[in-house]
């Protein structure tokens, strides 16, 4: 059954698309890259700087925040965005991927997944019904189905096809679950479905041609950046967005760097999130439009200019790379502050500039010419 379309595709350029998603509450721009506010917070970042950045909409974690401080505490609070303090709009994820990542305490059944809290070891059961059920407590603009994601190797040596085959047919058993448990929400609201087949293009083309049938607000595509090689993951995407609406949004999950960013809005993707920008912060690492740069290297420890003296972000034109060197070899929690609001309003400037060369027509331009200044690399030490 077809749901209600709240998404605007304005421009192509080749398969990259610019469009704009409505939700309760706000627009999102999209190419979209979210920021991850795993347990409500953005971690090193004030809500404001996030916005001031550039992000519309972010991610929060259906996992952490059912376990701390709870889904039912967090509804009586009214919602996310009042719990929070961030007044745009939100994206959940089912669960799931976090689940995965807990394969020494979780058992999979038909009926739910059951694992040991990571807080105090309770037995918690988590159905697709459940995970939607929380998803709405939230109140976030976009929930996730419930899923099951199989990490994958260069070399296949933790997953095979039986396994992959399985988890793909339980996922779309359970996106069925998911899409009547959300059938109360109110309008507005919107349920992504999940593709999923690991490696193997046969079995993302029944999961995306199934999950088209059942029909959803829009479609993401899981189970990649989980060990697999850049070009598996690239490969997957060429396989499955084609397959998708090009009217509805397509979501790849958990990526990535700005190359793989690049690379995906290229094959056609509209919406992102990572915890990399923020992460690789806390160890010292910016991205900038000369590539990543180490700031615990020695050759920063005289230098007074700044990370990038063209950068639209205070923060990124106005703080010389000695001071930020100092901050990290120190541990002082200021350099992780500070590269992590860098990192974040990098990755909206790198959306940005995506989102204007497709509606331009020079996605192709804008792309060589980004790829140019990463491999040119920083600029030559003092």
């Amino acid at each position: 059954m077809s749901l209600p379309n709240h998404f605007e595709l304005l421009a192509t350029n080749g398969a990259a698309r610019t469009g704009r998603l409505t939700t309760p509450h706000g627009v999102v721009r999209t190419p979209a890259f979210m920021p991850v506010g795993t347990a409500g917070a953005m971690k090193g970042m004030h809500w404001r700087e996030v916005r001031d950045a550039g992000a519309d909409i972010v991610l929060g974690n259906t996992y952490h925040l059912m376990l701390r401080p709870g889904a039912e505490r967090i509804a009586a609070l009214g919602g996310l965005q009042a719990f929070t303090g961030w007044n745009g709009p939100m994206l959940t994820d089912s669960g799931g991927f976090q689940v995965m990542s807990l394969s020494d305490l979780r058992k999979v059944s038909e009926k739910a997944v059951t694992f040991r809290s990571h807080i105090d070891g309770a037995k918690v059961e988590l159905s697709p019904e459940r995970s939607i059920e929380v998803q709405r407590l939230l109140g976030s603009d976009i929930a996730m189905q419930m899923d099951e994601c199989v990490r994958l190797s260069p070399d296949r040596s933790n997953h095979s096809i039986t396994d992959i085959e399985r988890a793909m047919r339980l996922s779309l058993r359970w996106a069925e679950r998911s899409k009547r448990a959300f059938e109360s929400a109110p309008e507005g609201y919107m349920l992504f479905g999940i593709v999923q087949g690991g490696d193997i293009p046969e079995m993302r083309h029944i999961s995306a041609r199934e999950l088209v049938d059942i029909g959803f607000h829009g479609y993401a595509i899981g189970g990649l950046a989980v060990g697999e090689p850049q070009s598996v993951m690239l490969a997957m995407i060429e396989e499955t967005a084609p397959a998708l609406p090009a009217d509805r949004p397509r979501y790849l999950m958990g990526v990535g760097t700005p190359e793989d960013l690049l690379e995906a809005v290229a094959r056609g993707i509209d919406m992102f999130d990572c915890v990399m920008p923020t992460r690789n912060g806390r160890h010292g690492m910016a991205f900038t439009r000369f590539g990543q740069i180490n700031l615990r290297n020695a050759r920063h420890a005289d230098d007074p200019r700044p990370l990038d003296e063209e950068s639209e972000w205070p923060s990124a034109r106005n703080i010389s790379r000695a001071y930020l060197h100092h901050l990290v070899r120190s541990g002082e929690t200021l350099g992780a502050m500070l590269l992590s609001e860098i990192n974040v309003a990098y990755y909206q400037h790198l959306m940005q500039g995506m989102r204007d060369a497709i509606a331009s027509g020079t996605f192709e331009t804008f792309q060589n010419k980004t790829r140019a200044g990463w491999a040119k690399g920083d600029i030559p030490p003092r």
